[in-house]
């Protein structure tokens, strides 16, 4: 029977603040923050008027003319970080047999913003309900399926295993990571590439989260807006980007040599069954994430040297998160430093688990804590230690990285060094 991990010897990033591994890595050890009022559309009208915006231009990212027509901005940010994360790995395509490349790619939301622009000029701004299909773009089918993002991976990584889209909302990222650590587990791919992308700030996405009251009001403080954990928070920021890492086998990076960020040891998910927002105080769902991961992983609480947290800046998933952290790990939670790279770089949806993942990885690589930004006013009923302000320079060898999303989706990860030991 195989182990169940894989080694992470890649990543590509596009994110608020930054593009490519490097300059992500400094906005978090620099606890600096991407969040702005929104420039993508005029946002007047809207409740929340703030995100964490990339600065991304898909021509100067290496993207001709027919690839920027043809793809959504979603997959612009998964093509281009794949590219980023092959490179890294030194995994130029062909180097690997085509059949033994797979791809997992996450995603809440798919292709909803050349949806969205689409409908606005095919229906005159939506003025009337008779469209003229020949005024449709050439690639507007593209945007209707999700597994257009997969397909353009696998076309840029030269992949033809499995290529798959996991859509779970907001755990999507986590959930495709694993799906390719499985992948790897099983026999059926010597590299996958996996990751998760999404570009919300949209019109129709910004109305979404306004109806339910999810997202931040802060339109005057806009950098200061994302504020987990801390008792004048309120609500998430909406942000966009895309991470992708390449995974292999322990052994497969090892025969070709390549450096390990980190290994993914283990993996578990649940699901409330009870609310499509809402969430149990008692975080036992996530609680029981967490346990599992870390029995499939062979890790204890007190190996643990640092949780990345979902960290949503809510005050229903902070109380949650912090039950359940205290549930899984007992005494040890008090100990284990907390942080919160949303405080940063917004809520990417389905895009920020991948994101998350290779925050962790980077931990892991630098030994090195990011920070929970903005956190100037604790929330007293929070009694962890959420890393304020500041990173902290201390060993990493264990991370867990845990997700929530709208639905019940409850998501944990486990990370370790590379020669750590854990479920590999």
């Amino acid at each position: 029977m195989r182990d169940w991990g894989a080694a992470v010897t890649g990543m590509g990033i596009v994110a608020p603040g930054a593009l490519g591994r490097q300059a992500y890595w400094d906005l978090l050890s620099d606890g600096r923050t991407a969040t702005r009022g929104i420039t993508l559309f005029d946002p007047a009208g809207f409740q929340s008027r703030i995100a964490a915006e990339a600065d991304f231009d898909p021509a100067a990212e290496g993207l001709d003319d027919e690839e920027i027509q043809r793809m959504d901005r979603s997959a612009q940010f998964a093509v281009v970080a794949a590219r980023e994360a092959l490179a890294d790995a030194g995994l130029e395509p062909g180097r690997v047999p085509p059949e033994r490349v797979g791809v997992s790619i996450g995603s809440a939301v798919g292709c909803t913003t050349r949806l969205e622009d689409e409908y606005v000029v095919l229906s005159d701004g939506g003025a009337t309900w008779d469209i003229t299909p020949e005024r449709a773009a050439a690639h507007l089918y593209r945007a209707l399926v999700p597994s257009t993002l997969a397909v353009e991976v696998a076309w840029a990584a030269g992949a033809e295993a499995a290529a798959t889209v996991i859509s779970t909302g907001c755990t999507s990222g986590l959930d495709a990571v694993a799906h390719g650590t499985q992948l790897i587990s099983e026999g059926l791919a010597d590299v996958v590439i996996a990751g998760a992308t999404d570009a919300p700030i949209s019109p129709i996405t910004v109305a979404c989260f306004d109806a339910i009251g999810a997202t931040s009001r802060n339109n005057t403080d806009p950098a200061h807006a994302s504020r987990p954990f801390a008792r004048d928070r309120d609500g998430f920021v909406l942000g966009e980007g895309a991470a992708v890492l390449v995974l292999e086998s322990r052994d497969h990076a090892a025969r070709r040599g390549a450096h390990s960020y980190a290994e993914i040891t283990g993996f578990a998910q649940r699901s409330n069954a009870f609310h499509m927002t809402g969430l149990k105080p008692d975080g036992l769902d996530m609680a029981e994430a967490i346990r599992t991961a870390m029995g499939r992983a062979g890790v204890t609480p007190g190996l643990i040297d640092y949780v990345n947290a979902h960290g949503s800046g809510t005050a229903q998933n902070d109380r949650h998160e912090t039950a359940a952290l205290k549930k899984s790990l007992g005494s040890a939670a008090y100990e284990i430093p907390v942080s919160s790279i949303k405080s940063m770089i917004g809520h990417s949806l389905g895009a920020i688990g991948a994101l998350e993942v290779a925050a962790c990885a980077l931990a892991i690589e630098n030994d090195l804590v990011p920070p929970t930004a903005n956190l100037r006013n604790p929330d007293p009923a929070l009694d962890l230690d959420f890393v304020p302000g500041t990173a902290r320079k201390q060993a990493v060898d264990v991370v867990l990285t845990v997700g929530s999303g709208f639905g019940g989706f409850q998501s944990a990860m486990l990370l370790t060094r590379p020669g750590n030991g854990g479920g590999m």
